[in-house]
């Protein structure tokens, strides 16, 4: 399958009832996630996450769209234009 290279961004709106929620989704699709940051802001009740994903858009698709059902969370991602092909060993 063809994969792709991206970044989600994640706005969770009172992080202390969703982040449990957020997190297990994560978890769950653990082996695609490059890179995680999450910067917590507790003065406005919110947290906000960035995620470098490498997935073929099935399985980005899922992340995002179990990401969006959550109440109180908030998704955009940017993904490559093209797929992404490994380079092969020349030795």
């Amino acid at each position: 399958m063809n994969r792709r290279i991206g970044v989600i961004g994640i706005v969770i709106e009172d992080p202390k009832h969703t982040s449990e929620k957020v997190n297990a989704v994560l978890s769950e699709h653990g082996a695609m996630i490059l890179g995680r940051m999450g910067i917590p802001r507790p003065e406005y009740h919110a947290g906000v996450v960035a995620l470098i994903i490498e997935g073929t858009t099935d399985e980005i698709g899922s992340l995002t769209g179990k990401l969006g059902n959550l109440p109180g969370v908030t998704v955009k991602s940017a993904l490559t234009s093209k797929s992404l092909h490994k380079e092969q060993d020349h030795d």
